[in-house]
């Protein structure tokens, strides 16, 4: 599968962004999905994930309550709204497929597929 992730961009610290993911090949249900992020000088980590044919979901506590990630089968893309947006959400944005569909994968190791990055920076 490839993964094309947009949306990125600069806003005020308070405002959203929502970002997709759109696959090709295989559908997006055939997969566990991962948003995650990497700022500058830090680690990748998983923001938010989603997975199975019910769509379980997780999120960092960090970004709980903010963030919501959701999956259109339909348009084969996966999506990840932001609000409540926080300086400390500065990063650049990845999406990726795993092979698993009943767990959530923290490592990236995990993920067979990544896609772009999309940069987001969030001003105070």
């Amino acid at each position: 599968v490839q993964l094309q992730a947009s949306g990125g961009g600069l806003v005020q610290a308070g405002g959203s962004l929502r970002l997709s993911c759109a696959a090709s090949g295989r559908t997006v249900s055939s997969y566990g999905l991962g948003w995650f992020r990497q700022a500058a000088g830090k680690e990748r980590v998983l923001v938010s994930s989603i997975v199975g044919s019910g769509g379980s979901t997780y999120y960092a506590d960090s970004v709980k309550g903010r963030f919501t990630i959701s999956r259109d089968n339909a348009k084969n893309t996966v999506y990840l709204q932001m609000n409540s947006l926080r300086p400390e959400d500065t990063a650049v944005y990845y999406c990726a497929a795993s092979p698993y569909l009943d767990r959530f994968v923290l490592s990236s190791a995990g993920y067979n597929y990544r896609g772009q990055g999309t940069q987001v920076t969030v001003s105070s």
